[in-house]
């Protein structure tokens, strides 16, 4: 099975919310710790661009993963659905020739096949659309589809220290992580379903 349109998937589920945001929304705080949504969508932003830039074979590239700066003024649906476009193209492309991709912060000095590193996105994409949506109070609702690869890789997420806690890429897992669907995948990545802001 092909995973970039899976992928596409999860990019929509992202797009309307972004629409929605408003300058006062940029400072509301988010279930990722010590992060508002003007610095969630910086960081959906680079991630974006970094996997794409990786794609194409320059994800050993310093910086290339770094958050993205968004001034105050930004048209930030432009920014995001330029970004996403770019992503979503080069991931079509990336597996349907089979390349490798280098993601450093995940693993420095290992390629990923394509279909792997899609994956590890498209989670990503998922759990910061819901992120995002819990932020600004609105309701979100994740397409059965997309459920199996999102809790797959969560699981597939190390739980060590080296990982996981301040500082870290994930918070610890929560406890109580139902057998399937989106809430196992937020509580094995560290976030409370039950958030609010």
């Amino acid at each position: 099975m092909m995973l970039a349109p899976l992928h596409s998937r999860a990019l929509a589920l992202m797009t309307p919310l972004v629409s929605s945001v408003r300058p006062e929304d940029l400072t509301r705080r988010t279930p990722c710790a010590a992060w508002d949504v003007h610095r969630l969508l910086s960081h959906v932003i680079g991630q974006q661009d970094g996997f794409a830039e990786s794609a194409y074979g320059r994800g050993d590239v310093p910086g290339v993963f770094d958050d993205r700066p968004l001034p105050p003024g930004t048209d930030l649906s432009a920014a995001f659905l330029h970004s996403a476009k770019g992503l979503t193209e080069a991931f079509t492309e990336a597996e349907a020739t089979g390349r490798t991709l280098a993601i450093p912060e995940i693993l420095p000095g290992h390629g990923f096949p394509a279909a792997q590193a899609i994956g590890f996105h498209l989670l990503d994409t998922v759990v910061h659309a819901w992120d995002l949506a819990a932020a600004l109070g609105q309701p979100f609702d994740c397409p059965e589809e997309l459920l199996p690869t999102v809790v797959q890789v969560a699981e597939f997420v190390p739980t060590d220290p080296a990982y996981r806690g301040p500082g870290r890429a994930f918070a610890p897992v929560l406890p109580g992580a139902p057998e399937g669907g989106l809430d196992r995948a937020l509580r094995l990545l560290g976030r409370d379903p039950d958030w609010h802001a």
